[in-house]
């Protein structure tokens, strides 16, 4: 089945399988899922079924159309002494609260299970990571390669056998037409192969596009990453949980501010070891997060206005105005302009700086100019002619091929996905405030555009509300971080996968601890890399330009997508 296939009449509701009373039903589950099922895992978020290497489309179908699971929020392959594993991490678009993980053990001797492109599309680019580091194949899936390192490449560099000091011939090969040889038919139509970058101006980071062209139009498109790739997740396994991980997360998605990213390793810590956070603490958190959101947004509408009709005066400049002044917030409160490292697990390094008024009537200066300046965006932006004709029904996304694809942020919200985990799976202070959940039905360039602009207005609300109470809390009261062990040893074979609501999407980790004080694996769910596996969708059929529009509203960072 693929997604072109028609869906199932009816698929199911909460009422009809798996959910009762709001809550997951994981019996209930297994009893859909029948024999597939060969044994059960409690991970600490969600329940895991263990399944067959060749039953695991069978049971990821089931899931999908028959329980709801139509995100596949992640895939992580890590290897074991006595086998390989992989673990499909699902939810649901509707409640991310629900969650299950299939766990697909294979045998040390030949790692081969069957691939879940098919019920999901975003395992394609998930599976080709598997294989390349750690060594998984999938069988029937249809483009089999690598996809960070070199196709050259000797061993894989997260299996235990690799030693690293294995030789490595990497080949300049002559890139091909993947589609047939460049010609000119007899209907005068010819195809030309185009590389667009590794350096090319208009590409976010060092990103190579292979681009087969039918005239002027994209007939076939291949995003190629891992030129930045910098071995984050094994840094991390190599580094303790309470101390050395913490300042890793600011370096992958560097420009969007990285107390987002620090949350996200702190939320999945935190619950692997039964860490609460005090409630100041949590306020603290929330504030410097949407600022940085604001400060990851400005960038995307600077470099969107540059992207489009080259605006680098005016818009790109008025956006950097304003990224630096909430920059400038951030190094009052954290000593850093971008690699913050100011979460620590169980709260914030430290209190807010002295004199806290003086501190506060920054905030609310630049909080009440945000709607003035924001009037003069869409004066120079949203209304102006080239841009509207640029990314007014460009780059297209439906709405179930973002799903299918994993897309989440900005992304999913254009193609009118009301899906956003700060108010759908709550943590911090979200579910204490008053904010909305900005989406747009477009599902277009200029659709994806305005969701970053109206998502601006919103986090400028959260950050009000944080001020009004942070101003009002008494000051015997201001924990910033409770009390945790010197040494952090979370129980062997614990295993959790946690996400927040970055800038750019769902950021999400899986760890799996060894009783050790470093995690046995530790894998990053990037959104920006599920977010650029939509780009050959969006981009077919359409005009080089187009697709560059298309490029710059993913709003991607490559320092993420490759870590």
């Amino acid at each position: 089945m693929s997604l072109e296939e028609p869906e199932s009449d009816v698929l199911a509701t909460e009422e009809q399988v798996g959910v009762s009373d709001g809550e997951l039903d994981y019996d209930e589950l297994a009893a859909l899922l029948g024999d597939t099922v060969v044994d059960r895992e409690s991970h600490v978020n969600a329940e895991g079924f263990v399944v067959r290497p060749d039953e695991v489309q069978d049971a990821l179908f089931t899931l999908r159309d028959e329980a709801g699971f139509d995100h596949c929020s992640c895939v992580t392959a890590q290897e074991y002494d006595d086998r390989y594993e992989s673990i499909y991490h699902l939810k649901k678009y509707d409640d991310p609260t629900q969650e299950v993980s299939v766990v697909v053990p294979t045998p040390k001797d030949a790692p081969l299970s069957e691939s879940a492109e098919p019920v999901y599309r975003t395992a394609d680019w998930h599976e080709r990571e598997a294989f390349d580091l750690v060594g998984i194949e999938y069988e029937g899936h249809p483009d089999p390669r690598r996809i960070l390192l070199p196709e050259t490449w000797q061993g894989h560099p997260l299996s235990q056998d690799f030693s690293g000091e294995e030789p490595q011939i990497v080949t300049l090969r002559e890139h091909a037409n993947p589609l047939q040889e460049d010609h000119r038919g007899e209907d005068d139509t010819d195809t030309m192969f185009v590389n667009i970058g590794p350096h090319h101006p208009a590409t976010h980071g060092v990103l190579h596009i292979e681009t087969v062209l039918d005239g002027e139009q994209i007939a076939d498109l291949d995003p190629d990453i891992g030129y930045l790739h910098r071995c984050e997740e094994q840094m991390c396994q190599q580094s303790t949980y309470r101390h050395q991980i913490m300042p890793y997360p600011d370096r992958w998605d560097y420009i969007s501010a990285g107390i987002l990213n620090e949350w996200a390793y702190a939320r999945a810590a935190e619950d692997l070891a039964d860490i609460e956070v005090p409630e100041y603490a949590q306020v603290i958190r929330t504030m410097s997060a949407e600022l940085c959101r604001i400060a990851s947004h400005m960038l995307a509408l600077g470099t969107f206005a540059l992207d489009i009709y080259g605006d680098f005066t005016a818009l790109f400049m008025y956006a950097i105005r304003d990224r630096e002044t909430v920059q400038n917030i951030l190094e009052d409160l954290t000593g850093q302009r971008l690699m913050f490292n100011y979460l620590r697990l169980g709260g914030v390094a430290w209190d807010l700086p002295e004199p806290r008024e003086e501190f506060f009537e920054k905030i609310r200066d630049f909080v009440d100019e945000l709607p003035e300046r924001l009037t003069e965006y869409h004066d120079m932006m949203t209304s102006n002619e080239i841009l509207q004709m640029r990314t007014v029904d460009t780059g297209v996304l439906p709405p179930e091929e973002a799903k299918s694809y994993g897309a989440t942020g900005p992304v999913a919200r254009g193609s009118g996905i009301d899906y956003d985990l700060r108010r759908d799976d709550p943590y911090g202070y979200y579910d204490q405030l008053d904010w909305d959940v900005v989406t747009e039905d477009g599902c277009d360039n200029f659709a994806r555009l305005l969701v970053r602009m109206r998502e601006v207005e919103q986090s400028a609300r959260i950050i009000e509300q944080c001020v009004d109470l942070l101003e009002d809390w008494p000051e015997d009261e201001r924990e910033i971080q409770s009390n945790v062990p010197r040494t952090l040893r979370p129980d062997p074979d614990t295993e959790i996968y946690r996400a927040v609501e970055a800038a750019k999407g769902e950021l999400g980790i899986y760890i799996r601890s060894d009783g050790t004080d470093k995690p046995a694996r530790f894998k990053i769910r990037s959104p920006c890399f599920s977010n650029l596996q939509t780009l050959p969708v969006m981009s077919e059929g359409e005009f080089i330009p187009d697709m560059i529009a298309s490029l710059g509203s993913l709003d991607i960072v490559l320092g993420e997508v490759d870590r």
